[in-house]
């Protein structure tokens, strides 16, 4: 029986992916299922990192939403909140490789996750697990599938809530082709938690000033990620920032989710800033040394280590596949 009561809940779309053998996908005969989907990576990366954690979407009523749902109730993810439309279907995208880049290719319209609306939230199962919630974290992309789920996550953000909001912009240009971004915009300034890339605040906001960007976002608390390089945390109170570790990349895709879970774990636990940076940073490099879209973190042991390592010892350290 799934247990309504979790610390953290992640609201969001789940995806297929498919990944085939290197080339053009004209000649791939074979393909790796696993699942995708920003916010059930973040919701797995939290479960695996101790967190009580709640994924609340829509599924189409089919093998692949039977999938989805299987999987992560293994990662130790509940799934109660989930509903199963028996119309819409599981949402999917393919991944082509060619040599080290790779390319995303995603069939998602008309996706059951895309009619989530206001009204899902009044669903007893949803309103559960909220209301024991102590973190609520989406994307950008769940404002972007359709108006209805926009709509949601305003009415999410905007009602009484005992619970921290955060949001990861997540940009996805073609996602927001021929739409107003305002609905982002609103769902953002109402968060407590904001993570952004640099490379797509330019984008988005116009932007890299990190001071500059915080008031333009308005949330209390901003992360800004610069890949590779570093990340930093802006509050009313300062700044604090961390390089990021040194990593032999086998795959992007993920990493960010996936330091988000690090970094919403450590909120949670009430760490210092520095160290919930290292533990995104660490969560992150998991993830970049795997193909899949998400890794088990690093063991508990080495993770304690390396937060509490000193400065020297943490730009020392390099992670490898």
């Amino acid at each position: 029986m799934s247990d309504p009561t979790s610390a953290a809940v992640c609201i969001g779309e789940a995806m297929i992916m498919l990944a085939g053998g290197p080339g053009p996908l004209r000649d791939v005969e074979v393909f790796r299922r696993s699942v995708g989907g920003a916010e059930c990576n973040v919701a797995g990366g939290l479960a695996a990192l101790g967190v009580p954690t709640t994924w609340v979407s829509r599924l189409g009523d089919d093998g692949f939403g039977q999938h989805v749902l299987r999987d992560l109730q293994q990662r130790g993810v509940d799934v109660g909140g989930v509903e199963l439309d028996q119309q819409r279907p599981t949402a999917l995208y393919v991944k082509e490789s060619d040599g080290a880049r790779s390319r995303m290719h995603y069939y998602r319209t008309g996706s059951a996750a895309a009619a989530m609306s206001p009204e899902f939230l009044q669903r007893a199962e949803v309103q559960a697990r909220l209301a024991g919630a102590r973190l609520v974290h989406t994307t950008g992309i769940t404002a972007a599938i359709s108006s209805s789920s926009a709509a949601m996550l305003e009415r999410l953000a905007t009602q009484p809530r005992d619970f921290l909001l955060s949001v990861d912009l997540n940009w996805r240009p073609m996602l927001w082709r021929d739409k107003d971004p305002a609905a982002l915009w609103r769902l953002l300034g109402a968060a407590d938690i904001v993570l952004i890339g640099a490379d797509e605040a330019e984008v988005f906001a116009g932007t890299r000033d990190v001071d500059e960007l915080y008031e333009r976002v308005g949330a209390e608390t901003l992360v800004v990620k610069d890949d590779a390089h570093t990340a930093m945390v802006v509050t009313s109170e300062g700044r604090t920032e961390v390089p990021a570790l040194s990593v032999e990349v086998v795959e992007t895709v993920g990493a960010g989710d996936a330091f988000a879970a690090g970094f919403l774990a450590g909120t949670l636990s009430e760490l210092p800033m520095e160290q919930r940076l290292r533990l995104g940073h660490l969560t992150a490099a998991a993830v970049l040394t795997k193909p899949e879209d998400h890794a088990p973190p690093p063991p508990r042991e080495q993770r304690e280590r390396l937060l509490n390592a000193t400065a020297a010892e943490w730009a020392a350290t390099k992670v490898s596949a």
